[in-house]
């Protein structure tokens, strides 16, 4: 009896040390379904925005001395504010790394940049491009 219990034991740390190890292979195509779980008492930990204005997002913490959107308010711009989906991928780089906006909103663009072949210093990285200076 003993036996098996360690057995079991040692398969289930074994198995722990696997997943957790290859992770970055296997978690991703699961992480939006976990985000988008509902767990009973997580409605205060985050909350989700609504289409708003510019207001919402000054209110949801999408501001800074560096990215003010006091002047859009103030002027009373009649836009709905800032694009829901970088919205949303900026709070949840706050979010997941704790990052404070201006350094979240500065890990977006990079990865953007990425994304679409530019490099961190804001150049292409097209071998053809070229560039008179």
């Amino acid at each position: 009896m003993g036996y098996l219990l360690y057995s079991l034991t040692f398969l289930a740390l074994l198995s722990a040390t696997v997943l957790y190890l290859t992770r970055a292979r296997w978690l991703p195509p699961f992480q939006d379904r976990l985000h988008n779980l509902r767990f009973p008492g997580s409605g205060y930990l985050y909350s989700r925005l609504a289409p708003g204005s510019f207001e919402d997002d000054m209110e949801a913490g999408l501001s800074s001395s560096n990215f003010d959107l006091t002047g859009n308010v103030e002027g009373g711009d009649s836009r709905s504010g800032l694009d829901d989906a970088a919205k949303r991928e900026v709070l949840r780089i706050m979010k997941k790394r704790r990052l404070k906006f201006d350094e979240a909103r500065r890990v977006y663009m990079e990865q953007r940049f990425k994304e679409n072949g530019i490099g961190a210093d804001g150049r292409p990285r097209d071998p053809k491009f070229v560039s008179f200076s």
